[in-house]
C-alpha cells in the first residue's frame, strides 16, 4: 500500500524479529535502525508504529473468508481510519492499520498497538467491504 511504502519505518524481518539488512537487529525504538520501503523490499520486511501509524492485531479471527466477531467490532469502529487490511502471518489473523495513536490494549484475540511496536507485513491484503 502506498501510504504505507512511502514511510521510512521499514526493517527487514526474520520471521517476527526486526533486523536491519546486515542481519543485527533492528529496534522499534531507534529510528537509526529503520528504512524506507525501498531499502528492504526485496525481503521479508515489516514496519514499526508511530507518529500516527497503529495496527489492530487480531488473532485467529479468520475462517477462510469467514470473519469472527471481533474482527467484525473491529472494522465498523476504525471505518475510514482503515489505511490498509492484510492476512498475518498465521493466514487467520488481520493486521488493520490505522492512522491513530493512544495506549497499547492487549487482549486474547484483539490488540491494539500504537508506538514502539513492529509488525511484520505480509502484504496479503484482505480486502473488507
Amino acid at each position: 500500500p502506498a501510504v504505507l511504502r512511502s514511510l521510512d519505518r521499514w526493517t527487514c524481518r526474520v520471521g517476527k524479529r526486526p533486523v536491519m539488512r546486515d542481519g543485527r537487529a533492528a529496534s522499534s525504538t531507534d529510528p537509526g535502525t529503520w528504512a524506507p520501503y525501498s531499502a528492504v523490499s526485496d525481503r521479508a520486511c515489516g514496519i514499526m508504529l508511530g507518529d500516527g501509524l497503529a495496527c489492530w492485531d487480531l488473532d485467529d479471527v479468520l475462517d477462510g473468508r469467514v470473519l469472527h466477531p471481533d474482527a467484525v467490532a473491529v472494522l465498523d469502529v476504525v471505518g475510514p481510519d482503515v489505511v490498509w487490511v492484510e492476512r498475518s502471518l498465521s493466514g487467520r489473523g488481520l493486521h488493520v492499520f490505522v492512522r491513530g495513536g493512544g495506549d497499547a490494549a492487549v487482549g486474547e484475540r484483539v490488540s491494539y498497538y500504537s508506538h514502539s511496536r513492529f509488525i511484520a507485513v505480509t502484504g496479503d491484503r484482505f480486502a473488507v467491504g
